[in-house]
């Protein structure tokens, strides 16, 4: 459901019960049933990084407001199930989604719905990286203090300015510019905990309206 995360929260109860489910299914023992699918595979807990069709869920802690959990677990993803081996992979690479997710990842944004149109912010795991956009536009991501140990956010800023937000739009990003990450140990368990600070699965795009019909009617 990652077009609906605020659907779920509501129909689980809340928050806090979302945010417990998460906690039981990371942390529940990693056992498989006979006859499971092969796809079954890079287990944390019950989560399976090898089945791609799951591959947001790391993500939805950020919808109620708990990001660094979120980063807790992504930069887990990172460097323990990915490798330079030829087993590097967890998974079967149905298209490239496996790889898509790492660079993403490793960027510190993901998108748990492309539709909508934003990127939730997970642990970036390069200090640097530059993103080529149209028009000689440049996108730059920079993680100041990151290391294996400070794989929190602590802050952010977009273009110089303080930004609370735990996510990041698109449009934002094809405009061109500079998101500054501050890493640090321990998480902030404010940073983007606000309602207003979340990711929301709404589409970003103008919805036709119905009065705007221009088709023949009886």
């Amino acid at each position: 459901m990652p077009q609906d995360p605020e659907g779920l929260i509501e129909l689980l109860g809340g928050e806090a019960p979302f945010c417990d489910k998460l906690d039981q299914l990371f942390s529940a023992e990693s056992v498989k049933s006979e006859g499971a699918s092969a796809d079954i595979s890079g287990l944390i807990g019950q989560y399976a990084h090898g089945n791609e069709p799951g591959h947001h869920t790391t993500y939805l802690y950020a919808f109620a407001g708990q990001q660094w959990k979120t980063a807790r677990l992504v930069r887990q993803i990172l460097t323990t199930l990915y490798s330079d081996r030829p087993d590097g992979l967890s998974g079967n690479e149905d298209c490239g989604q496996m790889s898509a997710w790492y660079v993403f990842s490793a960027l510190g944004i993901y998108p748990v719905n492309p539709a909508a149109g934003v990127y939730v912010f997970g642990s970036p795991l390069v200090d640097e990286a530059k993103l080529a956009l149209p028009d000689g536009k440049t996108f730059t991501i920079v993680a100041t203090n990151n290391s294996p140990e400070n794989l929190y956010i602590q802050s952010a800023e977009l273009n110089g300015k303080p930004y609370r937000k735990s996510f990041i739009t698109h449009a934002d990003i094809v405009a061109g510019g500079e998101l500054t990450f501050v890493m640090g140990p321990e998480p902030n368990q404010a940073f983007g905990t606000a309602p207003e600070d979340r990711p929301r699965s709404v589409i970003t795009a103008a919805p036709v309206r119905r009065d705007d019909d221009t088709r023949r009617r009886p």
